[in-house]
């Protein structure tokens, strides 16, 4: 073969061989540089902005979700909540949640990354938000636990019992409030703007009015304080008054003695006196045995302890007169007695008839 086609020969393969070797070089760089392309960068953890949370019911506070490394390809995230109905968690966007609070208790609200199911949480304490602070005019409550009792004139303790005290009958009663004291002067003043009473005095209780009086100063009570103030029933009256279920069986409220416990004929000297003064029953309640008489809700029956329900009596229909209660300061040591059942008209107004109040 002659030289120059050798030459020629070689030349031709020289060209092919730097062609297919630039073709390669360039394929392996391509497959580099997709392959650097197609690589996801992968999450390898969330963290949320708040990990601990105390809020009040039907509050709302927004989490945020934060995903590393900040230049993963997948940032998108899924929450959860581990009790809906104690607070609901609304996803806003790819990293962030409203949470909202329903009910008192503990949650854990939880993010997951979408890529490699990554996890975060916040722990979350709901509570209740405080009670309003009390209207100046509220009273001091006694919390009297339920329970069962000998309602009426007591054979063997009482004496000087009327007919309407009997028969003696067992009773059961729901737990409730009733307020330490008798509505003072300086609270009704403050609901009514008035005093009606003969002795005057901000700490003596409020005298000189009728039943109808009573629930007009518990109607306006419940508007300003947003409660549900009431009279004591006629039997929650005298549970309370016998100390509930530490009785011990006394004839006054607190005591066999009512010189200890009550401001009656013998000790008043006509007029009412400073609530508290005297001592408390077993409950730590004062005055049911003296001082001021005080309206019941109930009507009056001369015979209703003959066929009374045994369960949260609520007194007769409709009669003519409301119950009282108590005894009051011109009233005799007898008239005292935690059984004695005292009776008026709703629109009466005497010299001694107050009232005392009860809380569902």
């Amino acid at each position: 073969m002659p030289i120059k086609k050798i030459n020629q020969n070689l030349y031709l393969m020289k060209k092919h061989f730097y062609y297919f070797f630039a073709v390669a070089l360039l394929l392996t760089t391509a497959i580099v540089g997709c392959k650097e392309i197609i690589e996801e960068i992968k999450v390898t953890g969330v963290t949320l902005d708040k990990t601990i949370l105390e809020l009040l019911i039907d509050e709302t506070t927004t989490l945020t979700a934060t995903v590393h490394p900040a230049n993963a390809d997948n940032k998108n995230v899924s929450w959860e909540s581990s009790n809906i109905n104690i607070a609901t968690v609304t996803k806003n966007d790819a990293v962030t949640a409203t949470v909202t609070t329903k009910a008192e208790g503990v949650v854990i609200i939880s993010v997951f990354t979408e890529d490699g199911r990554q996890k975060a949480t916040c722990t979350i304490a709901v509570g209740s938000p405080p009670p309003p602070p009390p209207h100046p005019a509220e009273p001091e409550l006694i919390w009297v636990e339920g329970g069962t009792f000998i309602m009426g004139c007591l054979d063997g303790t009482d004496e000087d019992c009327l007919p309407n005290e009997r028969p003696e009958h067992e009773v059961t009663l729901t737990g409730f409030h009733i307020a330490k004291y008798p509505v003072t002067q300086r609270q009704w003043k403050l609901i009514m703007g008035n005093n009606p009473s003969r002795f005057q005095g901000d700490d003596l209780p409020v005298e000189r009015v009728s039943w109808h009086d009573a629930q007009e100063f518990i109607t306006r009570l419940n508007d300003a304080s947003g409660k549900n103030y009431r009279l004591p029933t006629e039997a929650e009256w005298e549970y309370a008054a016998r100390g509930g279920y530490r009785n011990q069986g006394l004839k006054y409220s607190g005591s066999n003695e009512v010189n200890e416990v009550a401001w009656f004929v013998d000790n008043s000297e006509n007029k009412t006196h400073i609530v508290g003064k005297k001592e408390p029953n077993e409950l730590l309640i004062f005055d049911m045995s003296g001082n001021v008489l005080e309206w019941c809700n109930d009507w009056f029956h001369q015979n209703y302890y003959s066929n009374s329900p045994q369960i949260d009596p609520q007194g007769p229909s409709e009669t003519i007169n409301r119950v009282q209660r108590g005894g009051g300061y011109l009233s005799p040591a007898t008239q005292c007695r935690v059984s004695r059942r005292h009776h008026a008209t709703p629109t009466s107004i005497s010299n001694d008839p107050g009232f005392r109040l009860a809380h569902p």
